[in-house]
């Protein structure tokens, strides 16, 4: 009998690199653990969460207070992501169970997959893209014909963390002005980074992109409204990476339909795996599976940190990336 179970989500599915979690169990063979998965939902996972020792959380199902208060011996909670939302890491605190993160595993290719969007949605890249499937050739030209240059234009930041900056350096190259909101930040932290600290209205204001990287605390769900959507430049493009819930999906979609601003690079939704219907059909809106942070290389730094993490506090030691 294993010393210690570590409960998660069944694998990601036949194709996907380590959906067997032997990466892990390789790691963990050395203090006997053992990997249960579970199929469903929050009840299952309370059910499983009886006798666990640790929770491997993915995202889905959200690891809520009753999938905790249910672990009567549960020691830490290791995410396998940089974003904290998917566990209520209040209802662990209160019972001194540690919640750990990722922090700087996706870092790049967030960053990457950001710079991608904005490129794409800024060129109409798939728009032309069926144009030529469909033989309309001679309907390109003239498309970008009315979309102004890149040199020269403003990318504004809405949060300026690790992701943001990562993007700031990417974008430099092309020629891009940056400004940055983040009330969190002084100016002189972003500044330092060659980036112009301004206020929310100024980035919303003055940016022909803007770039979404607020968390998904309490305090920003909802925080893009449509008040904010009409006081951009009908020449805006709208990229998220960060977190779907930061924005009222509803506004930002009737702001791309009466062309308030041009287009949106979307990774993130408000309620996914649900894509709001009514962005399905525009033309101006790039769209991606929040598969910002996937790569060859992020699955066994991901598995590995989340792994080291379980190791660390079930050996009585400190959690190495504590949120909590």
């Amino acid at each position: 009998m294993a010393k210690f179970k570590i409960v998660t989500t069944a694998g990601p599915g036949t194709g996907v690199p380590g959906a067997d979690h032997a990466l892990e169990m390789e790691a963990l063979a050395g203090i006997g653990a053992e990997i249960v998965e579970v199929k469903g939902g929050e009840d299952e996972m309370a059910a499983a969460a009886v006798d666990a020792d640790a929770i491997y959380g993915k995202g889905r199902p959200r690891i809520t207070a009753k999938i905790i208060n249910a672990g009567k011996k549960l020691k830490v909670v290791s995410l396998a992501s940089v974003g904290v939302d998917s566990v209520d890491v209040d209802a662990a605190t209160k019972l001194g169970i540690p919640v750990t993160n990722c922090p700087d595993t996706f870092i790049e290719e967030v960053a990457d997959h950001a710079m991608m969007l904005l490129l794409a949605t800024h060129r109409r890249a798939i728009e032309q893209d069926r144009m030529v499937r469909e033989g309309r050739w001679t309907e390109g030209r003239p498309q970008l014909l009315q979309v102004p240059r890149l040199l020269g234009q403003t990318l504004g930041f809405i949060a300026f963390g690790r992701v943001a900056r990562a993007v700031a350096e990417r974008a430099k190259p092309f020629g891009l002005r940056l400004m940055a909101f983040d009330p969190f930040l002084d100016e002189l932290a972003i500044s330092a980074h060659g980036v112009e600290p301004a206020s929310l209205s100024e980035v919303l204001t003055k940016s022909d992109f803007i770039s979404m990287h607020l968390p998904a605390t309490p305090e920003a769900v909802g925080f893009l409204k449509e008040q904010h959507f009409r006081q951009m430049k009908k020449n805006a493009i709208f990229i998220n990476t960060g977190r779907g819930p930061t924005v009222t999906e509803s506004a930002l979609i009737k702001a791309l339909q009466e062309k308030w601003i041009a287009g949106a690079g979307l990774d993130v939704f408000e309620e996914e795996p649900e894509v709001h219907p009514g962005l399905l059909p525009l033309d101006n809106v790039t769209l991606a599976p929040h598969i910002a942070s996937a790569s060859g290389e992020t699955r066994v730094a991901m598995a590995t940190l989340a792994v080291r993490n379980c190791l660390a506090v079930l050996d009585g030691k400190p959690a190495l990336t504590p949120v909590s």
